[in-house]
């Protein structure tokens, strides 16, 4: 494929936490070093009907599963070009994370839903999804790709740190990057607010108001995955084994439970911001109680990023590992995510119906 230098695209990301679909569009120049502007972006909130599937589908059979995938990848494709045609915008093409329903990376398995193929057809669109399946077969964590992004496109923070359903880091040292998921984040703490009828904790006000349980907190912190190198990442089913099913879970009140896990969550990110500044973005960096506690663990120069930097960072940068996809240059890194090679992943799929 031709290799110009200035793309625009739209970038679609849904994560762990179902805050719902992210959409941005973005536009891309590369001269001595890669430039983006991300020129809109918009939060498309899932319906109860998207949430309870989205959130019960590992439950069911693969045949429900794959309709599912063709079902949402033609949401998501109705939805950007719902976007790009309220506000008349021209674009190259798709790339979609998709939302993850398993994964299980020693079982050299991952599953992002949201069929590419469905995409296209619905936008007219070449599309570009399963960013994450050929590192799984290539024996890697599959997670997480965000970092090169933050390699070329934020570079002059030493950590990136990610506040989505799970925290995840990269750390950039004389030119070089590691990074890793840290802990659970909002897709707890949105769990234990549901409780209470609300979809999450603005600015932690429910938790300030909690009592953090030593006990529970010692449990937490003692966790086998918080000892383990990296390269090492999270799922869904990580979370249901080692914390939803813990009894003070189900005994303790929703603002003693938030307390804790800010107290948790700020403690496992904190003691790893030991200088330099930070660059903090995902849904999370709006909850200023939580920033509060990162804080107090933290050596860093916490720097909390522009609102859309917060809310598309990730949809942003899943649109640039689609354009070094096709680009055919590598958008996976093997001192990320273990595995055995770099490699360059996405699957492309060409439009062959116009809707």
């Amino acid at each position: 494929m031709s290799k110009i230098s200035e793309y625009s695209i739209i970038g679609v990301m849904s994560g762990t936490s179902l805050d719902g679909l992210d959409i941005v569009k973005c536009t891309f120049k590369k001269h001595e070093n890669w430039n983006y502007k991300i020129n809109k972006g918009i939060t498309i909130k899932y319906s109860e009907k998207w949430i309870n599937i989205l959130k019960k589908l590992h439950t069911k059979p693969i045949s429900e599963v794959k309709k599912t995938s063709i079902l949402y990848g033609k949401l998501i494709g109705d939805e950007v070009r719902k976007f790009a045609d309220k506000n008349n915008f021209k674009y190259d093409f798709v790339c979609s994370h998709g939302h993850t329903i398993f994964h299980q990376p020693k079982n050299n398995f991952t599953l992002q839903i949201g069929d590419g193929q469905a995409i296209a057809n619905k936008t007219n669109k070449l599309t570009i999804s399963n960013f994450r399946e050929l590192d799984v077969q290539l024996n890697g964590q599959g997670a997480p790709l965000v970092p090169i992004g933050d390699l070329h496109l934020f570079a002059e923070y030493k950590y990136c740190l990610n506040l989505g359903g799970f925290a995840n880091i990269s750390i950039k040292q004389k030119n070089q990057i590691k990074a890793f998921d840290i802990c659970p984040a909002n897709i707890i703490l949105n769990h234990i607010t549901r409780k209470v009828d609300l979809e999450y904790d603005n600015n932690g006000d429910i938790g300030r108001q909690g009592h953090c349980n030593k006990e529970l907190l010692e449990k937490l912190n003692n966790i086998t995955f918080y000892k383990q190198k990296e390269p090492k990442s999270l799922s869904r089913e990580w979370l249901e084994k080692n914390i939803l099913s813990l009894k003070e879970i189900q005994l303790l009140s929703a603002k003693d439970l938030l307390a804790t896990f800010y107290e948790h969550i700020g403690f496992q990110i904190g003691r790893l911001l030991i200088d330099n500044s930070v660059l903090i973005s995902g849904g999370g960096a709006h909850n200023s109680f939580l920033c509060e506690k990162i804080k107090e663990n933290s050596t860093s120069q916490i720097i909390i990023a522009e609102n859309h930097i917060i809310d598309f960072k990730e949809a942003l940068i899943f649109g640039f590992l689609g354009i070094l996809r096709i680009r055919e240059e590598n958008n996976c890194l093997k001192e990320v995510t273990g595995a055995l090679k770099d490699s360059c992943g996405g699957e492309i799929n060409l439009p062959f119906l116009t809707n």
